[in-house]
């Protein structure tokens, strides 16, 4: 009997390290296919599109090129188009999709993120980019230096969005037709270092020509290499020419990435995108746009130019102008300052003079990476919708608080054909069902008061303003960090309150005005109607403006 079982015994565990090896031996097939990756946004498997090789050499590093579906579109075709693929004649988006056609195999990794379909590339669709980017690598040897983002229409636009916050990720970009969000002109700058070729029809009757050639003249003018190909008689599709004949591989794959170049030009207005090569913001004038030009124009010397910048942070380690043994000397806005340091060193500005930090920069609550705001930035990450239970409504209430909460949070309600859903499925609670993890891990939109809800309550000390719980023409909605992650309150009406659903495109009544909101907002019986819309202090308090306008409204107590 014991030797049975031990042979038995025996038989399970070399079955298990042979079904162990066999998924370790697994290879994907070259060419086009489509893989998923988990996202930790809500909780779902999301698609990209993948090329692998015809020969490809598990030894061997890749460039890597990222494309950027437009709008009506999706990542198989996007895989498609930059390859040159175009639909078959009368084929429809829909047809097009269903297959990978063969094509002229390139020594790269391509791939192309589904990123919820037509919502943009800011929020979760730009944290998906970034988590397929984050897949390849886990799965792939990726060159470093050979990564390159390309993409039309809405994804050129993403492509200079996303390319133009984290310079320092890419060694090239290529926008085909783009229509960038808001204001990602004023990053233009931080294009220093990798090149630009910009695609456009002359004819295009969806995104005027015109937004292009201002982006290649300003790119110009400012030192960026850029190069520019505009088709004559071409309208919106002007991606069939710009791909034509996998002419894009071609062009990447003459640039690399320089990971210490010598000049690092930056510009942000968020926390968010704080960092390019060796410089980092710590500290930015809350409300501009920060600025800064670092030149190690000699080994341990750097010269650097500030504006709208408080403190700051280089980090020289492995750049082939520093030598950790010997002093460095910055001259920051005509001032030297000089020190010794084994690679990292910070600046602090005090009476408008910089010197060597030599405390923490920030301490206590103060606006910094993950803390920041403005309110659209509790829906850019994890983020779960809770309404309120505490005070045993009736049914008949319940039910509204219910549907209030299922309406903010329904992302994926139907537009039409042509842009279908936003594929993205957040979770909606009662404030008795969120959980510690759901406290440890997620943003929470917050419906209700510190009287109707059991989480708001849970924060009220924290919290800087609340509504009156009596008050029903009024809605308050603004957004405040708490332990690592953000609260969202809508307290009253709903934000979307008498909005009008005029068939905007992208987005849903409820989501359309998010991404203009500041960090508060006080409305009186529709949104349109705004009391107060602002930021809060950098230290996160209602500033004294707010805080007038607040009061008179009758409809608010501050508690900071």
């Amino acid at each position: 009997m014991g030797m049975k079982f031990w042979n038995t015994k025996l038989f399970t565990i070399l079955s298990l390290l042979l079904s162990i090896t066999c998924l370790q031996a697994q290879k994907l097939s070259p060419g086009p296919q489509v893989l998923t990756f988990h996202s930790d946004a809500d909780d779902t498997e999301q698609p990209y599109g993948l090329y692998v090789p015809k020969n490809f050499d598990e030894n061997k590093k890749y460039p890597l090129v990222i494309m950027l579906h437009g709008a009506g579109s999706n990542h198989r075709l996007a895989l498609k188009r930059v390859f040159g693929k175009t639909n078959a004649e009368g084929e429809t988006d829909v047809e097009a999709s269903r297959y990978f056609q063969s094509w002229e195999d390139v020594d790269f990794i391509v791939a192309s993120p589904y990123a919820r379909g037509t919502a943009g590339y800011q929020g979760i669709p730009e944290e998906d980019v970034y988590d397929v980017l984050d897949d390849v690598k886990k799965r792939f040897k990726i060159d470093e230096n050979k990564t390159y983002l390309t993409g039309l229409s809405m994804g050129g636009g993403g492509t200079l969005w996303i390319g133009l916050t984290r310079p320092d990720i890419w060694a090239a970009i290529a926008p085909v037709c783009p229509a960038p969000p808001e204001g990602t002109f004023d990053l233009a700058s931080n294009a220093l270092n990798f090149p630009v070729h910009f695609f456009h029809g002359d004819a295009d009757p969806v995104v005027p020509v015109d937004g292009t050639r201002k982006w290649v003249q300003h790119l110009q003018d400012i030192g960026v290499e850029v190069s520019y190909k505009e088709f004559v008689d071409v309208k919106h599709d002007s991606w069939v020419s710009a791909y034509d004949n996998e002419f894009i591989f071609e062009w990447f794959g003459h640039a690399e990435r320089n990971p210490f170049p010598d000049r690092v030009k930056f510009v942000s207005k968020q926390y968010k995108y704080n960092k390019a090569f060796w410089v980092q913001f710590d500290k930015i004038n809350l409300g501009t746009l920060a600025e800064i030009d670092a030149n190690l124009n000699k080994p341990n010397a750097a010269t650097i130019t500030t504006k709208n910048l408080s403190a700051f942070t280089v980090n020289l380690k492995g750049h082939p102008k520093f030598n950790p043994a010997t002093n460095v000397t910055f001259t920051i806005d005509g001032k030297a300052v000089t020190a010794k340091t084994d690679s990292s060193l910070s600046f602090v500005k005090n009476n408008n003079v910089w010197g060597v930090a030599t405390n923490p920069i920030a301490t206590g609550l103060v606006k910094k990476a993950g803390a920041e705001g403005p309110i659209y930035e509790a829906f850019s990450s994890r983020h779960v919708y809770v309404y309120g239970t505490a005070d045993n409504p009736s049914p008949e209430e319940l039910k509204k608080r219910v549907e209030v909460a299922n309406q903010a949070a329904d992302w994926s309600h139907y537009r039409g054909e042509f842009l279908g859903r936003i594929m993205f499925f957040p979770r909606v609670l009662s404030d008795k069902e969120v959980r510690p993890s759901d406290l440890e891990t997620s943003n929470l939109i917050l419906f209700g008061t510190k009287e109707t809800n059991v989480i708001i309550a849970k924060y009220a000390d924290k919290l800087p303003v609340h509504l009156n719980p009596a008050d029903k023409a009024h809605g308050l909605f603004y957004i405040f960090p708490i332990d690592k992650h953000y609260v969202a309150v809508s307290s009253g009406l709903p934000w979307w309150s008498g909005a009008e659903d005029n068939g905007f495109p992208f987005v849903s009544v409820m989501h359309r005005k998010l991404p203009e909101f500041k960090d508060l907002l006080l409305f009186k019986d529709a949104s349109t109607n705004v009391i107060v819309g602002g930021n809060f202090s950098d230290d996160w308090k209602v500033t004294e403006d707010m805080k007038t306008k607040l009061t008179s409204s009758g409809a608010i107590t501050i508690t900071k």
